[in-house]
């Protein structure tokens, strides 16, 4: 069965993810530290890759378990703030390199996940993002920036996730380790995986693209009235609501479908 073989957490939504050898689940399901900070605008909407395309060219380092961020920008002085206690400072550096007034939010009991349905860490298998960097001719690592996915498997088949697919039948139980989550959806996709994530180059038509690639090479396995359309990739997931024992997930932890 395939085993876990890269972890990575997201402090800021939206902003640069780092590696982990073993994260803990929170008892809401996401991953502790994940998505906790957010960037907003004074009315409290996101400000994100979705529709600020100029928050691209931020590139976010962490240190100290995320308690210390350090921002570099092309036209800004790298700086570090230590969070929370420089919230406002970080807000202040943001505002600048994004062009408008932005605040930096957090939520330390859920964060703030794209499904709140599905919060628990997305998954997908090394290979899917291979067969998608052959798509375009773009390398791994700029893939896995474009998706931001929690968890990889090494599975050797491409969309090996799709097998974790919720089916009609209702979210399909698996086990990771000594943690038991439930796949369920396959994450619908935004315009973030068109643009280039260090520039924001689009690369034209890039969605219809991939949901013809998708479409086409659709596996088997996977429950085909789970894809109202083809734009999606990567496995949402929750928390087993039955789950009593370990958080913990470590690099080399397997996996097995337990339906």
């Amino acid at each position: 069965m395939p085993r876990l073989t890269r972890i990575t957490i997201y402090p800021i939504k939206s902003l640069d993810g780092y590696a982990v050898d073993a994260a803990d689940l929170m008892p809401t399901g996401p991953i502790v530290g994940d998505r906790r900070w957010a960037i907003v605008n004074p009315m409290r909407q996101f400000v994100n890759g979705k529709r600020t395309p100029a928050i691209h060219p931020i590139r976010a380092a962490f240190e100290q378990n995320a308690a210390v961020v350090t921002f570099h920008h092309p036209n800004l002085e790298p700086a570090s703030f230590e969070l929370p206690a420089a919230v406002d400072r970080a807000g202040e550096w943001l505002s600048e390199a994004i062009g408008r007034k932005c605040l930096l939010i957090e939520n330390q009991a859920i964060g703030f996940p794209d499904d709140a349905d599905a919060s628990g860490p997305t998954l997908v298998s090394v290979s899917s993002l291979e067969r998608v960097a052959e798509w375009f001719g773009l390398e791994l690592d700029e893939v896995r920036r474009r998706f931001r996915t929690n968890l990889e498997i090494d599975a050797t088949e491409p969309f090996w996730e799709d097998r974790l697919v919720a089916t009609d039948t209702g979210p399909t139980p698996f086990t990771l380790g000594d943690v038991l989550l439930r796949g369920r959806t396959p994450c619908q996709r935004c315009a973030v995986p068109s643009r280039d994530s260090l520039t924001g180059e689009i690369i034209s038509g890039f969605a219809k693209a991939f949901s013809a690639h998708r479409q086409a090479e659709l596996p088997a396995w996977a429950p085909a009235d789970a894809f109202n359309h083809f734009y999606r990739l990567t496995l949402n997931t929750s928390l087993d609501p039955t789950h009593a024992g370990a958080m913990t997930l470590r690099l080399g932890d397997e996996l097995h479908v337990t339906a």
